[in-house]
C-alpha cells in the first residue's frame, strides 16, 4: 500500500470511530454497537455510497472518489474544514503546487521581510512547510524565542513546542498548544507526503517526545488560521495574545502570524513593557526569548 494511501485508510478509520452514532441519528447502545464510532456500512449509507465502495476507500486501495464523494464522506464523517481538506490532499484532489514537489528551499520575500518590520509593536512569525520558522521580528523573538540563534535544521515551531523546556513553561495551556502544533503538523505532512524533511522531523519527535507520538496517532488535523494563546513570560509576566494567520497571493506554503493584545488591557501593558524592554537594543533584548 503505497504510504499516502496508508494515511487515508488509517485517517478514515479514526474519523470514523470518533463519530458518535446518536448524533447521526443511528443508536448509540454499546450492548448493540461493538465497535466505537459509526460502521462501515453507516458510512457508506450517510454518504450515499455502496459498503464495498467505501470498504475500498478505508483499505487505501488506489481508488479516487469524485470531489462531491468525497465531501459527502466528509459530512458523513462530520468533518471540519481542516479535516475535509486533509481527506482531499490524501485522496489527491489537491494537486501540489510546482515549487512544492520540487521541494526547493523556502526563501521569504523581501516585502514580507519589510512588513514584519513595519508591525513593530507587535509580534510576528512567518512559517513555511512542515511548520519551520523563515523569519521573525523583534517582538516575536522577545516574546517566544529567538529562532535565529539555533541551527537551520532546529527553526521549527512544532520542534520548539516539544523539546523546548522553555516552551514548556511559557505556554499556561502548554497541552492545548503543543497538541494543536502536532495536528498542525500532520495536517501539512498530508499536502506532501512523500517530503523527506518533514518524514525526520516526524521520526525526531515521535522518538524523544511521548505526547507527540501519542497525539499523531490519533491522527486528528488542525488548520491554524486564529486563536489565542495565554502566556507567562518571564520578563513581563502573564498576558494572552489573539493570533491571525495570513497566507500572501502566489505562495501557499508560506503563512503569516500576527499578535495581538486587547486594547487598554492587562496584556497590552505587558506587550508594551516586553516592547519598551526589547527597544534598548539587541544586546539588551536577546534574553528575553525564554
Amino acid at each position: 500500500m503505497a504510504e499516502n494511501n496508508r494515511e487515508l485508510a488509517d485517517f478514515l478509520r479514526r474519523a470514523r470511530a470518533q463519530v458518535d452514532p446518536s448524533r447521526a441519528g443511528l443508536p448509540a447502545d454499546e450492548r448493540v454497537r461493538r465497535v466505537p464510532g459509526l460502521r462501515r456500512e453507516e458510512v457508506a449509507r450517510l454518504a450515499g455510497v455502496s459498503t464495498d465502495y467505501y470498504a475500498r476507500l478505508e483499505q487505501g486501495r488506489r481508488i479516487t472518489p469524485s470531489a462531491a464523494v468525497v465531501e459527502a464522506i466528509g459530512r458523513a464523517l462530520g468533518l471540519d474544514a481542516a479535516g475535509r481538506a486533509h481527506l482531499e490532499d490524501l485522496i489527491g484532489l489537491s494537486a501540489a503546487p510546482a515549487g512544492r514537489r520540487a521541494r526547493d528551499v523556502q526563501r521569504v520575500r523581501p516585502g514580507l521581510y519589510q512588513l514584519l518590520d513595519s508591525l513593530d509593536g507587535e509580534p510576528a512569525l512567518v512559517l513555511g512547510r512542515r511548520t519551520d520558522v523563515l523569519a521573525a521580528n523583534r517582538m516575536a523573538k522577545a516574546l517566544f524565542t529567538d529562532f535565529d540563534r539555533l541551527p537551520p535544521a532546529r527553526r521549527n515551531y512544532a520542534r520548539w513546542m516539544l523539546l523546548d523546556e522553555d516552551a514548556r513553561s511559557l505556554f499556561v495551556d502548554w497541552p492545548e498548544q503543543a497538541r494543536a502544533a502536532v495536528e498542525s503538523l500532520r495536517f501539512e505532512t498530508g499536502r506532501d507526503p512523500a517530503d523527506r524533511a518533514t518524514a525526520e522531523l516526524v521520526a525526531e519527535l515521535g522518538e524523544r517526545s511521548p505526547e507527540f507520538a501519542r497525539w499523531w496517532e490519533q491522527h486528528r488535523v488542525h488548520q491554524r488560521t486564529h486563536g489565542s494563546k495565554r502566556l507567562r513570560h518571564p520578563v513581563v509576566g502573564d498576558l494572552t495574545v489573539e493570533y491571525e494567520s495570513l497566507t500572501p497571493p502566489g505562495d501557499p506554503d508560506t503563512t503569516l502570524f500576527v499578535y495581538t493584545t486587547e486594547p487598554d488591557s492587562p496584556s497590552r501593558r505587558a506587550m508594551n513593557l516586553l516592547a519598551s524592554w526589547t527597544a534598548q537594543g539587541p544586546e539588551r533584548a536577546a534574553p528575553a526569548g525564554p
